[in-house]
């Protein structure tokens, strides 16, 4: 059995399928356009990604705020 988060990669009949749905889609002079913008979004995807920062904020202090506390930060 396989697990959960195993995805399997589409054949090539199944690769040709999805092009042809696309090409109908957006027709053949869109595609290199839609091609383009997907791959900016990509680009994007990825660099927001690197440039993440996942220290917490200083006023925390390292203490993490139960509910309470953000509802009174908040009114």
């Amino acid at each position: 059995m396989q697990p959960l988060y195993a995805i399997n990669m589409p054949s090539a009949p199944e690769l040709i399928l999805i092009l042809v749905i696309v090409m109908m889609l957006f027709g053949v002079g869109k595609l290199p356009d839609v091609f383009q913008q997907f791959g900016k979004g990509m680009k994007a995807f990825k660099d927001a990604q690197r440039d993440t920062d996942v220290t917490p904020p200083k006023e925390l202090d390292g203490k993490i705020p139960d509910a309470q506390e953000i509802k009174e930060k908040t009114r």
